[in-house]
């Protein structure tokens, strides 16, 4: 196995996408309901500018899994989790989760203490997820309205709750796999 690549089971391997790998990241997500869908080309640029915080989670050659982040310009020790999406024959096995220690554990994530994300109220699985990684890295968990659905919205969607996780040390990829 690649030294950038874990393994997660016998037939799941997770690793950095690469520019290639944006048209499988569309379509997975598109295959991912409820997730927002976003352009082709932001799925490009996940894939190739801001690869070494995404992740892409392959069984077979095909993509079951993709986790997109990015450090805040204006909080660099905060890694903020865009999208995190597992198709639907690969849930179960902690891949998200798995995904998310994967790019903690990377160098050009050293200085992460904090992790942040949003989500829905409704959003049961990224509750249990986030609630998980704030309870294995040993870290406060706090959330709080972040945009809200009339004012940022306009009505046509859900209020997103700001979820943040930390501080934490830094992780080691060999104790959280």
């Amino acid at each position: 196995m690649p030294a950038d690549q874990t393994s997660v089971g016998d037939r799941i391997f997770i690793c950095v996408p690469e520019s290639v790998d944006g048209v499988a990241v569309h379509a997975l997500i598109a295959a991912c309901p409820p997730l927002d869908a976003n352009s082709l080309y932001c799925n490009l640029l996940q894939c190739s500018d801001f690869a070494d915080t995404c992740a892409i989670a392959r069984c077979g050659g095909e993509a079951v899994g993709f986790l997109s982040a990015y450090r805040k310009p204006k909080a660099p020790d905060t890694l903020f989790v865009w999208q995190v999406a597992v198709r639907e024959d690969a849930r179960g096995r902690g891949l998200a989760r798995k995904m998310l220690f994967d790019v903690l554990s990377r160098p050009d994530c050293a200085s992460v203490r904090r992790v942040e994300a949003t989500i829905t109220e409704g959003n049961t699985a990224s509750w249990v997820l986030f609630r998980s990684l704030a309870d294995a890295l040993g870290a406060s968990f706090s959330h709080a309205p972040l945009f809200e659905r009339e004012t940022h919205f306009g009505g046509i969607h859900d209020t997103e709750m700001l979820i943040s996780i930390g501080p934490f040390d830094p992780v080691d990829k060999t104790n959280h796999s």
